[in-house]
């Protein structure tokens, strides 16, 4: 049973990270349209779309990184 629960224990792992990424994929699309419509109401017109999707990457990677912290703690377990 001990290789069985092995499996079953890396494709929850597998599935929870194609989860993870598809999640953080559509993280960066919705702020990239948020950034692009920002820009718009404020007028502001970048000289390529790379900036306005630099600007939505880099948004969106902070909050995933920000998100993720905290997640792991140090136990004692005496």
């Amino acid at each position: 049973m001990g290789l069985l629960d092995s499996f079953g224990a890396l494709a929850s792992a597998i599935i929870a990270a194609v989860v993870m990424l598809v999640f953080a994929i559509l993280s960066v699309f919705v702020t990239v349209f948020i950034v692009d419509v920002a820009a718009g109401i404020a007028d502001v017109e970048p000289d390529e779309d790379g900036f306005v999707v630099l600007g939505g990457t880099l948004i969106a990677a902070a909050a995933i990184v920000a998100g993720g912290t905290g997640l792991t703690q140090v136990t004692d377990d005496q």
